[in-house]
């Protein structure tokens, strides 16, 4: 999802793994905000579900670090405390 013009260095691999590892949680679980309307997850869960990942098992300041720069790079966004893919599925 990098951007094209986007003139910043690629984001580290274990962040857009972290994304990945989201991403397939929120597409996987059926998660939807607060108002039933966009799949989203809470950031206490995805720092729980980076934590805990197999793939990455990053310790919670990590999981943290990694959700902060995926928000200000774009990839996802927070509203009332729940991550939203900026970017969705058509199938959302």
């Amino acid at each position: 999802m990098a951007l094209a013009d986007d003139s910043r260095p690629p984001l580290p691999e274990w962040i857009t793994d972290a994304y990945t590892v989201i991403l397939a949680h929120i597409t996987d679980s059926e998660t939807i905000d607060t108002h039933g309307r966009i799949p989203a997850i809470s950031r206490e869960q995805a720092v729980d579900v980076l934590s805990t990942s197999d793939e990455l098992a990053l310790e919670p300041a990590d999981a943290e670090h990694a959700i902060t720069r995926l928000i200000k790079r774009g990839y996802l966004y927070e509203v009332d405390a729940e991550l939203r893919v900026t970017v969705p599925s058509e199938d959302w």
